[in-house]
């Protein structure tokens, strides 16, 4: 048998046999999608069809685009560094076709995105056929101009060393660390490393017929669907607030209840944020859920909230929270470590088991007069619908541009 019974994917010490394995990979996944076009009006959003759908869209959406940014950053300008000639003219006219397959690709994935999803929850068993064909069409001409000329030129025009170097670049945007042999490959500086760091989102889409007419009813069902997602700490939120000289400042604090009258959060009245707020009692909110690529922005004027809603939360609290609360002096200096325990030991052995609410704790509710939903979209060309209270107390809605 001469058959490896492994189907190896090259090392990026040969990157153009792993542009064209990425291409063998997404003509299987164009493969289960027409299969998949076929079965729907048969069979439904079945078990066979909900995995197929995953698989797809999970190919799309973690992988594809990685192969989209190898050809932008760096294969078509190393090319358009070296190519004379007959070569350098080849290049002049299909580097933009290239460049707006890319962008055409895009979009069509976008209206196939939203249907995959449904079929995947077994929510909707839909499949666009033209848009399918259109996506299989442009996807496999594109590859096939790759192959046809980028591909050879690459083969016949880079010296190992630019190869080496073309690897490399393909194989950090996958988190490798290529280490092959070659020419040692100068890692870019740190400052300037993060220019390069970009993830380009395609989760889902935001528009003006989705969002509810109740912002802080929208909020709440993002919210759900942040929890049923199992975001890391989905009530985390940055808090900035601005000092009596316009200097601002911002910290990560936990959002303890929301509902129509606004965002309520407790801390320590003497901190630095609460002084803040007494010289300006405006503030901005920030959610940012990674993991669904959205994020929530929030401005508007600060209130306390009453005695009795601060004591109720304290005292839900658990006992060493409280104890914790007591012991510190929020943001004012302290020597060490060691003498911040002691604070804790001695409020503990004072205080028992239920310990009174310090009059310097309790609540702030920020009021929103500006709620905005941000929904992550390819290529930075982001959703952004913002809800803007009145003076009525009624919400108005728009689009913003990304």
């Amino acid at each position: 048998m001469n058959d490896s019974l492994l189907d190896a994917a090259p090392g990026f010490d040969q990157p153009i046999a792993v542009l064209k394995h990425c291409h063998g990979r997404i003509r299987k996944q164009l493969a289960t999608l027409e299969r998949l076009l076929a079965h729907l009006p048969e069979h439904g959003a079945d078990e066979q069809a909900r995995q197929a759908a995953a698989a797809v869209l999970k190919y799309f959406e973690k992988a594809a685009h990685l192969h989209h940014d190898d050809e932008e950053q760096d294969l078509i300008p190393m090319l358009r560094a070296v190519a004379q000639g007959e070569d350098a003219a080849t290049l002049q006219g299909l580097a933009p076709t290239i460049l707006q397959d890319h962008k055409e690709m895009d979009a069509i994935w976008q209206d196939l995105h939203e249907q995959l999803t449904a079929i995947a929850e077994g929510s909707a068993a839909t499949l666009s056929s033209p848009g399918v064909q259109r996506f299989v069409q442009r996807y496999t001409a594109h590859m096939e101009r790759e192959e046809s000329t980028m591909a050879p030129m690459a083969m016949r025009l880079f010296s190992s060393e630019q190869m080496a170097r073309l690897g490399a670049a393909m194989g950090r945007r996958r988190g490798i660390e290529v280490g092959n042999g070659a020419p040692a490959v100068a890692a870019p500086a740190i400052g300037d490393a993060v220019a390069g760091l970009r993830k380009d989102y395609g989760q889902a889409s935001l528009n003006e017929d989705d969002v509810l007419d109740d912002p802080i009813a929208q909020f709440t069902h993002w919210f759900e669907q942040a929890l049923k997602a199992e975001v890391n700490e989905p009530n985390a939120m940055n808090v900035a607030t601005v000092d009596a000289d316009g200097r601002p400042s911002s910290r990560i604090v936990l959002v303890k209840q929301f509902d129509a009258r606004g965002f309520t959060w407790y801390t320590n009245y003497d901190s630095r944020k609460a002084q803040e707020l007494r010289a300006n009692p405006h503030a901005a909110l920030l959610f940012f859920w990674s993991e669904l690529e959205r994020q929530v922005r929030i401005e508007g004027r600060v209130e306390t909230t009453s005695a009795e809603e601060s004591d109720k939360y304290f005292h839900s609290r658990p006992l060493k929270s409280r104890l914790s609360a007591i012991a510190s002096r929020q943001s004012a200096p302290i020597a060490n470590r060691a003498d911040l325990e002691r604070n804790y030991e001695a409020v503990a052995a004072q205080a028992g088991e239920t310990p009174p609410r310090p009059a310097n704790w309790g609540g702030f509710r920020l009021v929103p007069e500006r709620i905005e939903f941000w929904q992550g979209r390819r290529s930075r060309f982001h959703d952004r619908i913002v809800y803007t209270r009145q003076e009525d107390g009624s919400w108005t809605r728009e689009r913003l541009q990304p």
